[in-house]
């Protein structure tokens, strides 16, 4: 892991994940892109498309962002850490997927406040739409955490054929951090079966892939997303890992996705692995 993207609008959020990427990034000796997107509208940034006179409003925009970096860089926890900084005029959620890729960034690091109601369904935040949408990991963070140690590693499957190739990502994740990986089977009303079924579904799974150290469980509840939640919290686990379909448009309207609720609703780190 040798480039860690953060994208930022200067909340204190944005500051949790950075603070985040800076312990990631003394671990593996990586690199931090620091990145703020100007999403403003065409007018101002276009002269062909707007008013001319506009362009300077668009200019002091971005001479305000690079001061903020300046102040930003000068933090302490970022001492010894190489910094880039980038502004970029483009929609949130676009820019920081194609930079991520421009970039060849090996993780996307970000803060998030959560939604709820209306809003969540309606408006979403740009934390959803990168998770949604990013080739790379995506770390989550909510709260402060200066030390972000890793030990118990909790990645939640529904042992589905896709779900495959996201588990070999997260394996190679907890090897990283040198954590403990506990493999999670949500069973619901919906769609129940016996845990012994469960469990041979699991060992199927592994056996598979030939993995034997990853420890499994099986937690029941009303609905995945909570199982997830519950298990996680009476756990104790340090990170959640899910797999992220990607859905789009009315597919995604109807169907929703459990990795965005995550990010919403979990207390704890959450990282989204791309199917």
């Amino acid at each position: 892991m040798k480039k860690i993207l953060v994208p930022t609008d200067f909340s204190k959020e944005a500051e949790n994940a950075l603070k985040t990427a800076a312990v990631i990034a003394k671990k593996f000796d990586a690199e931090i892109f620091l990145l703020h997107m100007l999403d403003l509208p065409l007018s101002l940034i276009d002269p062909v498309q707007g008013n001319s006179q506009n362009v300077p409003e668009a200019l002091y925009f971005m001479k305000l962002a690079h001061m903020q970096f300046s102040t930003i860089k000068k933090s302490e926890y970022l001492e010894g850490i190489p910094v880039n900084e980038a502004v970029q005029f483009n929609y949130a959620f676009k820019g920081i997927t194609e930079f991520a890729k421009s970039n060849q960034c090996d993780l996307i690091v970000m803060g998030s406040h959560g939604s709820s109601g209306f809003q969540e369904m309606f408006i979403g935040s740009n934390t959803e739409k990168v998770v949604r949408q990013s080739e790379i990991p995506v770390l989550v963070i909510k709260e402060e955490s200066p030390d972000f140690k890793i030990e118990k590693f909790v990645f939640a499957t529904d042992t589905e054929i896709d779900n495959k190739k996201t588990l070999v990502k997260a394996i190679e994740f907890a090897k990283l951090f040198e954590a403990e990986l506990h493999l999670l089977f949500v069973n619901t009303p919906n769609n129940f079966t016996t845990s012994k079924q469960a469990y041979a579904d699991l060992d199927e799974f592994l056996q598979e892939m030939s993995l034997k150290n990853v420890k499994k469980h099986i937690y029941n509840d009303i609905s995945v997303e909570k199982g997830i939640l519950n298990f996680a919290e009476k756990f104790k686990a340090d990170l959640i890992g899910i797999s992220t379909h990607g859905r789009k448009g009315l597919s995604h309207f109807f169907n929703g996705s459990i990795s965005e609720d995550l990010v919403n609703h979990a207390k704890r780190p959450v990282i989204t692995f791309k199917i």
